[in-house]
């Protein structure tokens, strides 16, 4: 697809990105399908490849991805298979030099991590405003946690030294797909993302965390002067 030679705006690029995807995706081949507007994208055009005689199955890591893709006409795998993932596509909120992410901003981040870690590759779809320095704030680090005692959690969270939100839709407190709630951690720079990672899931109540570290194979990103492809070392 082309565009004018004006700036893209950040949607522009996610859908150059998505449809720079599609170019890796290979007849027979099982995808995980990840959540948030990039993917949507990629649902889309996935979809209408599906529609003209491309035969893939999908793993989906939330919901709404499910029922977008079953509306696109894309076979699905049931959670109770044994998944052989050839290629996980998902988007990102942050992603540093290093190819660590953070992911969660739409709440799916503990599905999200199950299928990408099963995936044989991992593919990140992002617009350029995505790539950053260093991981961290303005976006907030997503941990998901149970409900039971969820507040001692909170406090746990917080004694490491930094806000920890309980997120909140319409009035309410925010449920995964798996009914866990998340805490949207307030880390001005995340300097040392692995050991971080390691504290965080010490804590009880913690069941994943949005840090995605090491786990990229490729990442495209669009930019103004078309996809930029990042591999992993």
């Amino acid at each position: 697809m082309s565009f004018s030679s004006s700036p893209l705006t950040p949607d522009q690029q996610k859908i150059q990105a998505a449809h720079k995807a599609l170019e890796f995706i290979e007849d027979g081949q099982i995808l995980g399908l990840g959540t948030g507007s990039t993917v949507h994208h990629f649902l889309t055009a996935l979809g209408q490849r599906v529609q003209q005689g491309l035969r893939v199955r999908g793993v989906p890591t939330s919901q709404a991805t499910a029922v977008y893709a079953r509306q696109l006409g894309i076979p699905l795998l049931s959670n109770e298979e044994l998944w052989d993932i050839d290629v996980a596509i998902d988007g990102a909120d942050q992603i540093d030099p290093h190819l660590n992410l953070i992911k969660g901003g739409g709440g799916a981040l503990l599905r999200e991590k199950i299928v990408a870690k099963a995936a044989r590759q991992f593919m990140v779809i992002v617009d350029q405003a995505k790539q950053v320095a260093r991981l961290g704030l303005p976006f907030p680090l997503p941990v998901e946690i149970v409900p039971f005692g969820w507040p001692t959690t909170q406090r746990h969270l917080e004694n490491l030294g930094w806000p920890s939100p309980l997120r909140q839709k319409a009035g309410q407190p925010f449920l995964t797909d798996n009914g866990n709630y998340i805490l949207d951690l307030h880390i001005p720079d995340i300097a040392e993302p692995s050991a971080l990672e390691s504290s965080l899931k010490q804590i009880p109540g913690v069941v994943e965390c949005g840090l995605f570290l090491m786990m990229a194979s490729l990442v495209i990103t669009g930019t103004n002067d078309g996809p930029m492809l990042t591999r992993a070392s």
